[in-house]
């Protein structure tokens, strides 16, 4: 083994949080202001997930004052405290960057019902 995936596969945390395309979810984060620290959460609909191992990253989009924002978090990086899913989302689709284009009500998802 090479050191590079020695090096990654240090970075790697155990627990993964288990989320899909589609679901909401609230993303605690880790937020530095000089030299306080704070968690604050961004809560939003996971559009995309991108490749694997260490470098996977998850992107969420939410709505704020009729602006959409849009941010992706790694996985597995030490600033993502904690992802909790909120509601799971029925898709068809591996990337729902039609979202963008829509708003209000057209945005939503039907919900999965267990």
């Amino acid at each position: 083994m090479d050191a590079l995936k020695l090096i990654a596969q240090d970075s790697i945390k155990e627990e993964k949080p288990q989320l899909e395309v589609g679901d909401t979810v609230k993303v605690s984060v880790n937020i530095r202001e000089g030299d306080r620290e704070r968690i604050q959460m961004f809560e939003g609909t996971v559009i995309a997930r991108r490749s694997s191992g260490v470098s996977e990253t998850f992107t969420v989009r939410r709505v704020s004052y009729g602006v959409g924002v849009e941010r992706v978090f790694p996985f597995h990086s030490p600033n993502v405290k904690k992802v909790e899913v909120v509601r799971k989302g029925h898709v068809r689709r591996a990337k729902l960057y039609f979202l963008r284009d829509r708003v209000g009500k057209a945005a939503k998802l039907r919900e999965v019902i267990k």
